[in-house]
């Protein structure tokens, strides 16, 4: 597509999307609301969080800074770690007025041989932080579409060096955890809005094993297993943390995974909570066990 035209395009899709939030989407999402989980996150105190993406809504200069402060606000950047979704590459922006104000949460401690950069996120993918005994893998599902389109990819790049990063922490006995936006098996979202390289994704899950993948995308509560060489791995998505009401998805929440090495296998215990439609608290909603 040439630039001009291109420029047009992408115009056009945050265009509409502006008009789909002051009509719609205003209505049911909330910064008090994200704020509020933000709050019973921290008053949790995990040892770690994961942002599984859609921080700012078209990707406008001005969504940036505030996504920033907000975080910041939250807390600090090793306590964070973030990857992109589709709404943070909604249309095409340079590193400098994007996504770079975010880069601090997107930044590993552990050198990854091979990555991929793209001039709308220039931070190299994936990345690596080791905490403890766990490895967070952050993967970038995160590329602007035509209009009409919130598909996402992994990419040979990313894909190559997640089997190689799977293999060698599972070896250095950490229990692995990846992050992304779109969810990662095929069949979980529609072809429009879904990862196009999710059998590719899939079939290094099934030879390497993770013992988490944490998902967004889809404002769902999402739980999917897979079976790997290595044991189950276990697939989750949460909602939207700011929906404050809607007729066709659940409402705000946050999933809570409390994770402990024991007789050779990862034991998981999940905890969701959820905002109340009625009384506005943020509530437990489920709370199970889970085994590798």
């Amino acid at each position: 597509m040439p630039h001009g035209a291109a420029r047009r395009h992408f115009a056009l899709k945050r265009a509409i999307g502006v008009t789909n939030w002051r009509i719609n989407r205003h209505r049911t999402h909330s910064t008090a609301i994200a704020d509020a989980i933000a709050r019973d996150i921290a008053g949790h105190s995990p040892d770690h969080v994961a942002l599984t993406g859609d921080i700012v809504n078209v990707a406008a200069r001005a969504e940036f800074p505030a996504a920033a402060r907000w975080l910041e606000e939250f807390g600090d950047p090793k306590w964070i770690s973030f990857v992109p979704g589709n709404h943070d590459t909604y249309v095409r922006c340079d590193w400098s007025h994007g996504l770079e104000h975010l880069a601090p949460y997107m930044q590993g401690d552990m050198r990854v041989k091979l990555t991929q950069s793209t001039p709308q996120i220039t931070t190299p993918f994936p990345y690596v932080r080791l905490r403890r005994n766990i490895a967070l893998i952050g993967i970038s599902t995160a590329v602007p579409q035509p209009l009409h389109s919130a598909a996402g990819i992994v990419g040979p790049a990313q894909l190559e060096s997640l089997a190689q990063l799977l293999s060698d922490l599972r070896e250095r006995g950490y229990a692995r955890i990846v992050m992304l936006h779109h969810p990662p098996l095929p069949g979980l979202a529609s072809k429009r809005r879904g990862l196009i390289d999710a059998p590719a994704l899939r079939d290094i899950l099934v030879d390497q094993g993770a013992e988490l993948v944490l998902h967004g995308h889809n404002h769902e509560h999402m739980m999917n297993s897979l079976n790997s060489r290595f044991g189950m791995v276990h697939v989750f998505g949460v909602p939207s943390a700011s929906l404050i009401q809607s007729k066709h998805h659940p409402l705000a929440a946050w999933n809570l995974y409390r994770i402990q090495r024991q007789g050779g296998k990862w034991l998981m215990n999940i905890t969701t909570r959820s905002l109340d439609a009625e009384t506005r608290a943020i509530t437990t909603i489920a709370d199970f066990p889970l085994s590798t």
